[in-house]
């Protein structure tokens, strides 16, 4: 009985859920569906971060953050406009400052906004939600559209947050309680839970006192028709972004402040490429993954890239303050891409490494193997269900540098390891993550929740 369905996300498109958002609601679309987006957006970042342009092709609605971001304070912006959403992560001088650390009145002002935007969207049409995230967007649909049944979406960073709270809250949280509060309210409203991976279930149920039985495991994916390997000139394609077009970028500059002479670049030719992808936030431990190829070029020729750190935006050491402090050679910075960029990086590189000790699913992963690179990860969360060491990769113990250093040595050297992984990664990941399987799971989700509503 498909209808219509309101996907709704707080954050602006820049990290792995937005991705997520995208895909599943094309899919969905494809599956009968009648989807509108909602999303926050931000404008200022060379389009990195405009909702319309991320979710191109969809019936998009946009919370423009632009009016909170040039007020003195971006959680309280005059006027009544929409405040910057907050965060999971407590990043000191953000604007999005961390949910446990706002009070009563900052909760009010971004549960107004988002009942406000989700009534512009038509939420009264809508047969069902799919809300990404637990955010305010879940109390604002409570009060705008009560009768609407809710599936909510964890993507894994909302439990990390949970989880410092359980076990103390830091200073600079005054609010903690009010929120786990909220959240597991937020959780318990909803008509079914979807986890992006099956050791999520009972940290969910644990933390949000939900019915495990609630919870229903939906994989991020890929699209197979775009995740996959393709033909790349490497000489060409590394000293376009590289050095000709670059977008990587140093702490407090623009984009393209990083540029790296042609003669730099021979590393990339002459040994094997290791490509690490996402967000420069501290749970990546990009430091530590400088560190650790540092060591592993001692013993091995090769070249690291790291690809993505969204413009302006890092935790703790900036990756190239790590790569002077180690004089780590042939580390390089390819900045911020679009997602329709990712196959060719990928096509690229000879491997790829993701050092993040806290990965609740990694997305990357699993379109690196589709490109049929071997991954190098960390033997916990998402990664330790998506790797299978010594198959499709190799998986080391979480901030372990000599033991992540063994591993790239090992990766350097052995080309027949790299291609029979590789072979074997891109195998595992068309036959259990292609987004349209995926998608017709979670349409099943929807579907048995409006009609449910629907019997009532």
């Amino acid at each position: 009985m498909p209808g219509r369905v309101l996907c709704a996300l707080q954050f602006f498109p820049r990290g792995g859920s937005a991705h997520v958002a995208r895909a599943l609601a094309a899919g969905l679309a494809d599956h009968g569906w009648e989807v509108t987006v909602l999303s926050g957006s931000r404008c200022d970042l060379d389009g990195h971060g405009d909702a319309h342009r991320f979710y191109a092709g969809l019936d998009v609605r946009a919370v423009d953050f632009a009016p909170a971001l040039a007020a003195p304070d971006p959680m309280d912006p005059p006027g009544g406009a929409a405040p910057m959403h907050p965060s999971y992560e407590d990043r000191p001088g953000a604007p999005d400052r961390v949910c446990a650390a706002l009070d009563d009145a900052a909760y009010e002002r971004q549960v107004a906004a988002w009942a406000a935007a989700l009534l512009d969207a038509g939420v009264e049409d809508a047969d069902v939600l799919h809300l990404h995230h637990l955010t305010p967007i879940h109390e604002a649909a409570a009060r705008v559209a009560p009768a609407t049944p809710v599936v909510g979406h964890l993507h894994g960073t909302e439990l990390l947050m949970l989880e410092a709270i359980a076990d103390g809250p830091p200073p600079g949280w005054p609010h903690a309680a009010a929120w786990l509060e909220r959240m597991r309210t937020w959780a318990q409203r909803c008509a079914a839970i979807v986890v992006i991976s099956p050791g999520q279930v009972a940290r969910a149920a644990g933390l949000l006192g939900i019915d495990p039985r609630r919870c229903v495991h939906v994989p991020n994916g890929f699209d197979p028709a775009v995740m996959r390997r393709v033909d790349v000139d490497r000489a060409a394609h590394w000293r376009r972004w590289l050095a000709d077009e670059p977008r990587g970028w140093a702490p407090g500059e623009g984009t393209g402040s990083v540029r790296y002479d042609p003669e730099q670049l021979d590393a990339l030719l002459r040994g094997p490429v290791l490509l690490a992808v996402g967000r420069f936030t501290a749970v990546k431990r990009l430091s530590l993954l400088v560190e650790a190829f540092a060591l592993a070029r001692r013993e091995a020729p090769g070249a690291l890239v790291l690809l993505g750190g969204h413009p302006g935006e890092w935790e703790g050491e900036h990756p190239l303050e790590a790569i002077e402090r180690t004089g780590a050679p042939d580390v390089f910075l390819a900045g911020w891409h679009d997602h329709d960029a990712l196959a060719a990086f990928l096509s690229a590189a000879d491997a790829q490494v993701l050092a993040s000790v806290r990965e609740q699913f990694g997305a990357v992963l699993v379109e690196g193997m589709a490109c049929a690179l071997p991954a190098v990860a960390v033997n916990r969360f998402g990664p330790a269900e998506i790797v299978q060491d010594g198959v499709t990769g190799w998986l080391v113990e979480p901030d372990d540098r000599d033991g992540l250093a063994a591993a790239l040595v090992e990766v350097l050297r052995d080309p027949a390891a790299r291609a029979s992984r590789g072979a074997a990664a891109r195998e595992t990941a068309r036959a259990r993550y292609g987004w349209p399987a995926l998608t017709e799971r979670l349409a099943g989700v929807l579907e048995a929740a409006a009609t449910a509503r629907a019997a009532v």
